[in-house]
């Protein structure tokens, strides 16, 4: 039973990796916004925030210096655009070459950088946004961002860790695990006992390589969040939304009669209050992924918010007790964060088994009636 769960996990995680890619992707894109590096000036706490816990069209990991002789250590991301004259692909390094033209927008002026291509000219603005210049035309957005570029190499360590397991379980078959395969082990095994097992009962073996995946790609990109220069994919709103979707898709074409007969003909509810019940219930199974979506995102954009804001009473007050007292707090955060970033993981794969379980959790009342009687 161990090695059947195990290596029906191993077999379909790359599948589960490509749908959650392919449904993340286009959601990235529509939340892309982030920081573009400016000038030297007075330092702002909010937009050093808002440059770590946004998106954007490329990687900055680090700045050495100040003013104009900053070096700015920036990994550039390509830029993919749809026009009404086709594709344009270019590096987002092309907008650091660019002049600075000032447009005038619902009576504010702006300040965008703008890049001429062809017969298109690019305005990005300084939240990272990139539009047409004048009025009219059509631009879809299909950028490597920052976040996607995180996905990709989230994806790719993990490919990397569970191809590595499932050669272990091959080279060691019927013996004790070792290396890496005896980390991961207990996780799965964790997963399965302890949140499929219990949630979704004697059919939890058909959805246990979903949970698995969800749980491990969570836990990465919490943990990879937490490195410095590390995106913050997990508290991106598009990513927890398409992990939800997949959770809602997932319970609700697995339902069976009782599931749905329990939202549109709930048992014991007078006829009179169907009207009001039945809407209620059909909200709540909306409900259930916004829940999913928020409350990851929430946590993890939360934790990053805080422990930035303790970083930049340094350079507010500018004094050594302050640094000292700040310092120590962000690096206790920091350890708890790497409690909070598998925690999430298991509070989203456990409702998700709970959801499911429900979905497909047979019809006991007869039964109960049958032996009440008894």
């Amino acid at each position: 039973m161990r090695v059947f769960t195990i290596e029906r996990f191993l077999k379909s995680f790359p599948i589960n990796l490509v749908a959650l890619i392919l449904l993340g992707l286009p959601l990235c894109a529509w939340a892309s916004g982030g920081e573009e590096e400016g000038e030297h000036k007075k330092f702002n706490p909010a937009e050093l925030i808002m440059h770590h816990v946004g998106d954007a069209h490329e990687w900055h990991f680090a700045t050495w210096g100040e003013g104009k002789e900053a070096v700015h250590i920036t990994l550039p991301l390509p830029v993919i655009l749809y026009t009404d004259h086709g594709f344009d692909v270019f590096m987002s390094s092309e907008f650091h070459h660019a002049k600075m033209v000032e447009h005038e927008h619902n009576g504010k002026k702006h300040h965008f950088q703008e890049l001429k291509r062809g017969e298109n000219t690019y305005l990005r603005s300084h939240e990272d946004k990139i539009t047409l210049a004048g009025h009219g035309g059509t631009l879809y957005d299909f950028s490597i961002t920052k976040n996607v570029a995180s996905l990709f190499l989230s994806v790719t360590i993990m490919l990397l860790v569970f191809f590595s397991v499932a050669k272990g379980y091959k080279k060691n078959q019927g013996k004790a695990p070792s290396g890496i395969q005896s980390f991961f082990e207990p996780i799965i095994l964790f997963v399965r006992d302890d949140i499929a097992k219990p949630s979704i009962g004697a059919k939890h073996e058909k959805y246990l390589p979903y949970l698995l995946t969800v749980f491990f790609f969570i836990w990465f990109n919490n943990l990879l969040g937490l490195f410095p220069g590390g995106a913050n994919l997990t508290g991106n709103i598009a990513v927890t939304l398409s992990l939800a979707v997949m959770t809602f898709l997932i319970t609700n074409l697995s339902g069976n009669r009782n599931y749905w007969g329990h939202i549109f003909s709930p048992p014991g509810v007078p006829a009179a209050l169907l009207p009001i019940i039945v809407p209620i219930e059909i909200i709540g199974i909306f409900t259930k992924p916004f829940a999913l979506t928020v409350r990851l995102f929430a946590n993890i954009t939360a934790g990053h918010i805080i422990i930035l804001s303790l970083l930049s009473l340094i350079f507010i007050f500018q004094s050594a007790i302050v640094g000292v007292v700040s310092a120590a707090f962000s690096v206790a955060l920091t350890f708890l964060e790497l409690l909070v970033a598998i925690l999430q993981a298991f509070i989203f794969t456990l409702l998700s088994a709970m959801y499911i379980g429900a979905a497909v959790e047979e019809h006991h009342h007869d039964h109960e009636e049958e032996h009440a009687h008894h």
